[in-house]
């Protein structure tokens, strides 16, 4: 009898274990399971000219507006900035604070969140003194100069290819904060009237080509690894047309400005896009200048 009784206490006892090892099994399992991975993506760093960003808007001309122009609001922008532009140009020994000075806007369309002014002080031949100055619309960054001739001498060495020049010049464009690349002409355009010009692009439609020396070369755009080489000839004095190469990174910056007295220039204008160009040897219409190769 006490072993019947004892019985069904034993297979309970045994009931409760069984359930017990197969919950601890499944548990088991359950932990071996592996569980996905989550890989966190690195957010792409913003480029100011980021490839394929390019604009295929007409590219805009460069204006010079005379102080009668210049909207009231720019003139106290200009007041407002008078100071500092005082004290910057007084570091280039420009003697702002000395003699009457006029000056010019100088409106560029490719960097509109600055308002640019060309200051002159013209004392006679030889005696003309110039400088360039940028002042951020937004007060998103600090008021820049950009000498060009002091008492009718270039400083340190002309502007157009100065390292003073390129080094503000990428200041400016790094304070635009752009989404997208403008006109990669616009911007060369931009920086040669800041270096001192009144770039001009191709004669006008009536000029008759066979009067002309030699004929206006146009413009040449060759996209790079995200940025571009820009070359254009400057006819805006057709006896002594300049041509201007500029090359710029990626990134926006302003690697290296030529400018020098177009010797044989090209009637026909070319644009060539990235995929006639990149990765190739590009060879130049100009009979007398060198292959240029893309890597």
């Amino acid at each position: 009898m006490e072993r019947l009784r004892i019985l069904p206490v034993v297979l309970a006892i045994g009931a409760i274990t069984a359930v017990c090892a197969l919950a601890n099994g499944q548990t088991g399992q359950n932990l071996s399971v592996p569980q996905p991975s989550r890989v966190r993506k690195a957010a792409p760093r913003p480029m100011p000219f980021p490839p394929a960003s390019e604009t295929s808007e007409p590219v805009a001309s460069i204006e010079f507006l005379s102080y009668e122009r210049i909207t009231q609001q720019d003139r106290d922008l200009e007041a407002d900035a008078e100071s500092s532009i005082s004290e910057r140009a007084g570091f280039a020994g420009l003697e702002f604070n000395q003699s009457k000075w006029n000056y010019q806007q100088v409106v560029c369309p490719a960097l509109p969140n600055h308002l640019f002014l060309q200051f002159t002080r013209n004392n006679g031949t030889g005696d003309v003194s110039v400088f360039s100055v940028s002042i951020p619309r937004g007060g998103d960054g600090r008021v820049r100069i950009i000498p060009i001739l002091r008492r009718g001498y270039s400083l340190f060495s002309p502007a157009p290819i100065n390292a003073l020049t390129i080094s503000a010049f990428n200041h400016i464009r790094a304070e635009e904060h752009p989404a997208k690349a403008p006109d990669w002409l616009g911007t060369g355009l931009c920086y040669a009237a800041l270096a001192g010009a009144k770039p001009e692009i191709g004669p006008p439609e009536e000029t008759d080509f066979r009067k002309l020396p030699v004929a206006p070369a146009g413009r040449e755009v060759v996209p790079l690894h995200g940025g571009a080489v820009i070359r254009f000839t400057d006819v805006a004095a057709i006896s002594r047309p300049m041509e201007w190469t500029m090359t710029f990174n990626g990134k926006g910056k302003l690697l290296k400005a030529t400018h020098s007295r177009a010797l044989q220039l090209r009637a026909k204008v070319a644009e060539r896009t990235p995929a006639e160009v990149q990765g190739k040897l590009v060879q130049s219409t100009d009979p007398d200048a060198k292959a240029v190769l893309i890597r």
